[in-house]
């Protein structure tokens, strides 16, 4: 009797799993069939939506791939800015600090870098690679940072750059020798260029050891022919042949004259690089959504 019971419990458990089976078939069945139901639709659909994809994707190459010209045509600019910089304008810069010597190289390695990074974009573009064109939406990203950052610092610290400028200044005058040191050029250079003699005015230069000497410097003549040194000693004579007003008055002048246009054109080129962002990453998640081959 016991043994009976036990078979028949075997038999019912036989008959549930076997059920189960059944009906685990059934549902794959219908999985499989709606998949290919779907699929089949997709495939139907698949050519009108690629033929009104294709326009939108070769419009977005071509206005991204001017775009990369560009940007690689301003890493030609920042290149030659950075050279011309430490060739004519190296002097300007020692009277700051000595890390303002170093923006010509910054300059130089900022053109360098764009140059590059535009030449993989334009590579990018035409190939058509989704990873690529991501990894040019982030290099540009990192780029409009440290413009940003950069415009920020500059024109927080524009008062430190004068004050900087103005104690240098000071300084070079005191240990002012002729044209003998690079600080000595470079206060005879921004006193010829910018007609203008001493910090405040030419008799600053009377409280320096060069002025016992020789007197104020020949750079501070209106004209060097008519200029002497028993002229330049005397104060009275000197007032009529040398620049009266200050070179600091003249820097911070022109300094402030062109905050505006480097802010502009800061605030520019960071917009001009959201724009590449933006053109990189629509193309990318374009051809990534329509599965876009290119030929």
């Amino acid at each position: 009797m016991l043994a009976y019971f036990h078979l028949r419990k075997r038999q019912r458990e036989s008959e549930s799993s076997c059920s189960a089976v059944r009906g685990g078939f059934e549902r794959a069945k219908k999985r499989r069939h709606r998949r290919s139901a779907g699929l089949s639709r997709s495939l139907m659909a698949s050519p009108s939506r690629r033929l009104q994809t294709k326009p939108v994707i070769t419009c977005l190459k071509s206005i991204l791939l001017i775009y990369s010209f560009v940007f690689w045509f301003s890493g030609i600019v920042l290149l030659a800015v950075g050279i011309w910089g430490k060739v004519g304008l190296e002097v300007y810069f020692s009277l700051l600090n000595e890390k303002a010597t170093n923006v010509p190289y910054v300059l130089i390695g900022t053109g360098t870098v764009v140059v590059l990074l535009g030449t993989f974009g334009c590579f990018a573009t035409c190939r058509g690679s989704t990873w690529m064109l991501k990894l040019y939406a982030m290099f540009l990203t990192l780029i409009f940072l440290v413009v940003l950052v950069a415009a920020i610092v500059g024109f927080v610290f524009r008062h430190e750059i004068k004050d900087s400028f103005k104690n240098n200044f000071e300084a070079a005058m005191k240990s002012y020798d002729g044209t003998k040191d690079e600080r000595s050029k470079a206060v005879d250079t921004i006193q010829s260029t910018l007609h203008c003699c001493g910090v405040s005015d030419y008799t600053d230069w009377n409280r320096t050891a060069y002025y016992k000497q020789k007197g104020i410097p020949m750079s501070c003549c209106k004209s060097l022919g008519n200029c002497t040194i028993d002229d330049l000693k005397n104060p009275a004579i000197a007032k009529g042949k040398v620049y009266e007003h200050g070179c600091f008055r003249l820097v911070i002048q022109t300094m402030d004259s062109k905050m505006g246009i480097v802010a502009g054109i800061s605030f520019g080129v960071a917009c001009f690089q959201l724009g590449g962002i933006v053109l990189a990453c629509c193309l990318s998640r374009s051809i990534t959504n329509n599965q876009y081959e290119m030929v």
